[in-house]
């Protein structure tokens, strides 16, 4: 996954309650990427069907249906990384708004993420078990930050990033009980 893939959460703006009209202009953003993917869909002459749906403050879409979608995923996700951006930039096109839409193929960055809530898991308890700090795999920011927190709820365990982009990384560190009086 690229750095566009996703920012961290917190880079994002919230819609607040204050702004009664923010889930429905993400239903609109939802919406102007089903039309754009159906387009596509159309024009590559592919089947699949479309979700929308609007999870915290993003829109959400997802893309299921036949064995040709894994053509929109590529190696790592790479070509789902690219279509997201086309996506993004055909709704900000339209809103003339900066989109944060999540777009996902065949449930690949679902998987992806379960996959690495499970790879911080099992570091922590590593970490935990054995006090050895341990540095994982290079990864984007949206997987760092997956990592993370599934390391925060490991007691015993943080984790810090070190490196530069691309080649930043998780490291997973012992976290000793702090002394009680």
């Amino acid at each position: 996954m690229t750095e566009t893939e996703l920012e961290a959460p917190e880079n994002q703006p919230e819609a607040s309650a204050e702004e009664p009209d923010a889930e429905n202009l993400l239903v609109e953003e939802g919406e102007i990427a089903g039309d754009y993917l159906e387009q596509l869909l159309d024009l590559l002459d592919y089947d699949g069907d479309l979700d929308l749906d609007v999870v915290g403050s993003r829109a959400v879409v997802s893309l299921e249906g036949g064995k040709d979608l894994q053509k929109l995923v590529g190696k790592q996700g790479e070509v789902l990384d690219a279509l997201q951006t086309l996506t993004r930039l055909a709704v900000q096109q339209q809103t003339g708004q900066r989109s944060w839409l999540m777009l996902d193929v065949a449930k690949w960055r679902a998987q992806r993420r379960d996959d690495l809530h499970q790879v911080g898991l099992k570091a922590a308890a590593d970490v935990v078990g054995n006090g050895q700090r341990m540095a994982l795999t290079p990864m984007s920011p949206f997987e760092r930050k997956i990592v993370h927190d599934a390391v925060a709820s490991v007691p015993g365990a943080r984790s810090e990033s070190e490196g530069e982009e691309p080649n930043r990384y998780v490291v997973v560190i012992p976290d000793p009980a702090p002394a009680t009086n």
